[in-house]
């Protein structure tokens, strides 16, 4: 049985396997421009965090309907699963869809059909995170959030994704004030290729309550004594982090610095069919490379409970947390 965890930086179009891509695409009639998976798989070696993103927005045209997404959220669940996640907070894309024609309902409803029973079919708890893409306007950010409107039953949050260098948080003042007021919890992508203001930023003008990705925090011993002082989640990623070329290599990942400087880590796969492995192989990567005592991997397991949007189940909280603490490796 795996180490129990939470996942909390999951992108659910990032989990599309080349398997499910050519199967979707013969269902909706999309032709992919690869021969077979093989060929595709080889697509998957990126230079930057754009190169990944051409790619990424391609295969996306071959959601199309609601069991598309069902599909592709069941799909992703039962590897999760497999792998010791117990609870998932997962990000989608809706303005990547909208674009294509796909309603904002086919893609929440679609991606529902297997939320809302994954506890029974899975054992994975979960949530749902609308993010938007950064390298779109402001304005088509207030439009998603308006169209998502009917669903926010279903979503328990808003995030920022996409080119991070060149589209600073502030951009998004207004929307995350908008979602604000909605109730939402607020995350963002900050200080993954963009430069550690983006985290300050993030913070101050978004009202973030968690970082996704941060590495670069360590650049600012200031913003590291506010993340450690404030007890800021940071929802590392370090399969991507290497695939993208934002660290060399995972035994140079500095995630053991940013852990004795009293950050609260997790460990998250991102886009895990793109990058080379789930929340499990994180794991156990990490342990690898970087030589992760038992003590260290539970910690990081804590973490992400403990990170987790689940103050309105704090029961559901500590039963995660006492699985965590008698978890016998």
């Amino acid at each position: 049985m795996p180490l129990p965890k939470a996942e909390l930086h999951l992108h659910i179009e990032g989990t599309l396997e080349p398997e499910l891509a050519f199967e979707l695409a013969a269902r909706n009639r999309v032709t992919l421009p690869y021969a077979d998976t093989d060929a595709l798989r080889e697509a998957y070696r990126f230079e930057d965090l754009q190169s990944f993103l051409d790619l990424y927005y391609e295969l996306m045209t071959v959601l199309r309907t609601e069991q598309d997404f069902a599909d592709l959220a069941n799909a992703y669940l039962a590897r999760a699963a497999a792998q010791g996640v117990r609870h998932a907070e997962i990000f989608f894309d809706p303005q990547a869809h909208l674009a294509r024609g796909v309603s904002m309902g086919t893609v929440v409803e679609g991606l529902w059909r297997a939320l809302g029973g994954s506890e029974a079919a899975h054992g994975v708890s979960t949530k749902l995170i609308m993010c938007f893409l950064r390298d779109e306007s402001a304005e088509s950010a207030l439009a998603t959030l308006e169209a998502a409107e009917p669903y926010l039953d279903r979503i328990t949050g808003v995030g920022l994704d996409s080119a991070e260098v060149g589209h600073p948080p502030a951009k998004f003042r207004e929307v995350y004030e908008a979602a604000a007021a909605l109730g939402l919890r607020r995350v963002a992508h900050a200080g993954e290729e963009g430069p550690p203001e983006y985290i300050t930023e993030a913070l101050d003008v978004l009202g973030v309550e968690r970082v996704d990705h941060g590495l670069r925090c360590l650049e600012d011993s200031a913003l590291v004594e506010r993340l450690v002082r404030d007890r800021v989640p940071l929802t590392l990623c370090p399969l991507s982090n290497v695939r993208l070329r934002a660290v060399d290599s995972l035994a140079g990942h500095p995630l053991p610095a940013m852990l004795d400087a009293g950050l609260l880590c997790t460990v998250n796969s991102d886009d895990p069919a793109y990058f080379g492995g789930y929340a499990g192989d994180n794991f156990d990567a990490l342990r690898s490379a970087l030589g992760l005592d038992e003590e260290r991997l539970r910690e990081l397991a804590r973490n992400s409970f403990l990170a987790s949007f689940l103050e309105d189940d704090e029961e559901r909280r500590a039963r995660y947390l006492a699985e965590v603490a008698a978890y016998r490796f």
